[in-house]
């Protein structure tokens, strides 16, 4: 998968909200991590919110765009 197609900019979207949002749950990394809200290292803390407030719909297009590269591309 290239990221300079779309499928795999979504890809990396995709496993960057999911790999914040397991960042939250783990106590150190929250800390280090998540803990700016704004400038660049919010980018990590708004990915996470997005991966736990969607986590159903992030799940589903996880599962989606899982099927679309092994199968379809």
């Amino acid at each position: 998968v290239t990221v300079y197609s779309l499928d795999g900019i979504l890809v990396f979207g995709l496993l960057f909200v999911c790999t914040c949002a397991y960042f939250k749950k783990v106590p150190r990394l929250k800390t280090w991590l998540l803990s700016e809200k704004k400038g660049v290292w919010g980018v990590f803390y708004k990915a996470a919110v997005i991966g736990t407030r969607l986590h159903a719909a992030v799940a589903i297009a996880c599962v989606v765009m899982a099927f679309y590269v092994l199968f379809i591309k």
